[in-house]
């Protein structure tokens, strides 16, 4: 197998670039059918793999376009065109040549309430941790689309395959953050133990408004309307939560034009002032030995339950963090800007991920996947990359981050929590 890099070769396995993202979501070339008179199209760029990219690319204007990983596997159909249009992001995408092989396609066709029906039409190629080279097992973030049995897999072979690698600065690697996204054949009742033995593992699972309601037994959606039932969400997430009622992971729920839903539990959490040093005490021998004293500094006994495993206590301030549950809306409001939603969960969650992975909340976070849905869904395949009068990258002539402020300001967020 030949394998390339776009833009740099990995065949030196050296870890060189900082890398945000990567998506394990597999590459797939697209023909799509929709209801007439509107005419198929084919050898489209698809796929959650690719989609996921796109979302943490379009908040990536280079040089932080590299920071951006995915593999493409091209078999001896891969469209030249295509190959173009990946070239002409940025990312650190792992093109691996196949010529022995087709590459993986898929039909994807919308009924009249543009539910997607979708089918394989070549052998699929499912990526495995062992594909990820040194450089992209350096990621701080990571995309996983799969059952929670392979949820699983793929969670521990990843840190397995990370332990002894460093960043490119010479630094352990800090834990990485982990996005689940639940295949849609999977979410029944039978996989909902499967599905919360896996969420102490992985950060966020984003499943959308069907898929979640498939855990539960239940169609999500309102018997009166047929629309997509806020309540039912909301009820769903509550249940999972319960399930494991520490702050281990959040619910991202995309609900499609109704946006989407954010869950976490709350807990407690330590705040360290900036302005005053971290005073710790060497813990009293009395306290070792759980003997009270007239003079016993109860203060200190009790923040021994945080304390170090070197024996002392920090005194901090302890806040509760009062936990998330918050709906953000889509970013379309109005239907006739939607052109085919094909992909446009995927990219939300590239978008998601990698602004996570800059360090954002999750309601920034969810607001950068939003706009970069937005952009997913405004056309057949994906939006166009070009730049302005000034040299600034636009997408579909828009500009991401200016977009995102008019968002920002469209809800009424003078600041993220």
């Amino acid at each position: 197998m030949d394998a390339q890099h776009v833009p740099k070769s990995e065949n030196d396995d050296i870890v060189s670039r900082e890398i945000d993202f990567v998506t394990l979501g597999m590459f797939i070339i697209d023909e799509i059918e929709f209801l007439p008179p509107t005419p198929p199209v084919k050898d489209i760029l698809g796929g959650a793999g690719a989609y996921s990219a796109l979302g943490a690319r379009l908040f990536s204007p280079p040089p932080l376009s590299t920071s951006v990983g995915w593999i493409v596997d091209k078999g001896s159909d891969f469209p030249p065109a295509v190959e173009e249009l990946i070239s002409t992001w940025e990312t650190s995408a792992l093109i691996r040549h196949e010529p022995e092989r087709l590459t993986t396609r898929g039909w994807n066709g919308y009924d009249e309430h543009e539910h997607r029906a979708f089918r394989y039409t070549t052998p699929k190629k499912r990526l495995t941790a062992e594909d990820l080279t040194p450089n992209l097992l350096t990621a701080r973030s990571f995309h996983l689309i799969c059952s929670p049995a392979r949820c699983r897999e793929l969670v521990t072979e990843i840190k397995a395959r990370r332990s002894g690698l460093s960043g490119p600065d010479g630094c352990a690697l800090p834990r990485p953050i982990f996005i689940w996204e639940p295949v849609p054949d999977l979410c029944t009742p039978d996989e909902l133990l499967n599905c919360t033995n896996v969420l102490p593992l992985i950060d966020i699972i984003s499943p959308n408004h069907s898929e979640l309601a498939g855990f539960m037994g239940d169609s999500g959606l309102d018997p009166e309307t047929g629309e997509i039932s806020t309540k039912a969400v909301e009820r769903a997430c509550e249940q999972l939560l319960g399930s494991m009622p520490l702050q281990s992971f959040a619910i991202v729920v995309r609900t499609g034009e109704k946006g989407c839903y954010l869950a976490r539990n709350g807990g407690r959490k330590r705040k360290v002032g900036n302005s005053k040093p971290r005073q710790r005490t060497k813990k009293p021998s009395a306290f070792l030995h759980g003997g009270l004293q007239p003079d016993t500094d109860m203060e200190a006994l009790f923040a021994g339950l945080l304390q170090d495993p070197e024996g002392t206590i920090a005194r901090e301030e302890i806040e509760v963090d009062p936990g998330v549950e918050r709906w953000i809306p889509a970013y379309h409001t109005d239907a006739s800007k939607v052109v085919d939603p094909t992909g446009g969960g995927n990219t939300f969650l590239g978008g998601l991920a990698v602004a996570l992975a800059r360090g954002k909340s999750l309601e920034e976070a969810a607001a950068w996947g939003s706009i970069a849905a937005s952009l997913a869904i405004e056309q057949v395949g994906t939006p166009v990359l070009g730049k302005d009068d000034e040299g600034n990258e636009t997408w579909n002539g828009v500009n991401v981050q200016e977009r995102f402020e008019e968002f920002k300001t469209r809800l009424a967020f003078s600041a993220f929590s």
